[in-house]
């Protein structure tokens, strides 16, 4: 017999109490995420978006001048393009070497059969040093004077390399160095290398492929969730570097390690024109969207995944 609805109700209302309950307890225990989000990271983008349309130096008031940071950017600013041409130049080679170097060193360690978690242990390691202390290390081993690296240079018969004061050799040093962290990566892709399963490698002994072959026909396409991962993380703080050039070289010599976000931090904490570093900052923020948007939109075309054939 069908309930009538005078039964029903006390059971909806019941019901409702039920998920207002674990509604509530949802949002108390992510509320310190969600507190710290609001104040640390939604507020400030908004407020910066606002004072990029002012003049500020951060002790007045700031005051409104439209489109003035922007249009000064794109036409009057000597080091704008400067700085972008240096870190687009650093995104494009650093990214793509380190996602070949991360490959292929996880691609070694699945392949040993002892000591994989000492040596894994040992690639790894490496990524733990990072920000000032990286860059505190290797302006002394890159010294010009007494940097062990040049002294090892010159006991096999080189010549002394001017890593840091070379305009034509220090944004490659700082890439160098930037890619000391690929152990980061390389343990992602050692984990998706042995999630591959063996079954596809019999087949393709049986088929009489060779490891060549099996790496660029197997390996690769069932680890593509994962590079793409990995693009896009790297693509990320890549445009964001400033560490290493700020302690390092300064942004020279003669401006070949002048990143945007050190342009952007100078406009801020040396000249103190708030308003015009919040514009560039935007405009950089915008960018990384754009380029994040295109190669996502990209993975459809390449990125393969197990349990669909191989395809989107």
């Amino acid at each position: 017999m069908a309930q009538s609805g005078s039964e029903l109700a006390p059971m909806k209302r019941s019901f409702r109490r039920k998920r207002l309950r674990e509604n509530a307890a949802g949002l108390f225990f992510i509320s310190p995420w969600l507190i710290g989000f609001l104040l640390l990271m939604f507020g400030p983008m908004v407020f910066s978006l606002g004072i990029s349309f002012t003049e500020w130096n951060m002790v007045g008031s700031p005051k409104f001048i439209g489109l003035e940071n922007y249009i000064h950017m794109f036409t009057s600013d000597p080091f704008y393009f400067k700085s972008m041409i240096v870190t687009f130049k650093y995104v494009f080679i650093m990214v793509p070497l380190q996602v070949v170097f991360a490959i292929l060193i996880a691609v070694l360690l699945n392949r040993a059969t002892y000591g994989i978690k000492f040596f894994r242990s040992i690639f790894y390691l490496p990524s733990l040093i990072q920000g000032v202390t990286l860059a505190l290390i290797f302006s002394w081993m890159l010294n010009d004077d007494f940097g062990p690296v040049n002294y090892m240079l010159e006991l096999v018969g080189l010549p002394r390399v001017h890593w840091l004061t070379d305009p034509n050799v220090a944004l490659y040093a700082l890439i160098f160095i930037a890619l000391w962290g690929v152990g980061s990566p390389m343990v992602l892709y050692l984990s998706a290398l042995r999630s591959v399963s063996s079954e596809y490698y019999e087949a393709a002994d049986m088929d009489g492929a060779g490891p060549i072959r099996k790496f660029f026909n197997i390996t690769i396409p069932l680890i593509t969730p994962t590079i793409l991962f990995n693009i896009l993380t790297s693509l990320i703080s890549a445009f964001q570097t400033i560490v290493l050039a700020f302690v390092l070289t300064g942004g020279g010599p003669a401006n070949s390690t002048y990143f945007y976000s050190l342009h952007v931090y100078r406009n801020a904490f040396t000249h103190f024109k708030m308003g015009y570093a919040s514009a560039m900052a935007w405009v950089m923020f915008v960018l990384i969207v754009l380029l994040t948007g295109l190669v996502l939109a990209s993975s459809k075309y390449w990125v393969h995944y197990e349990d669909d054939g191989g395809g989107r």
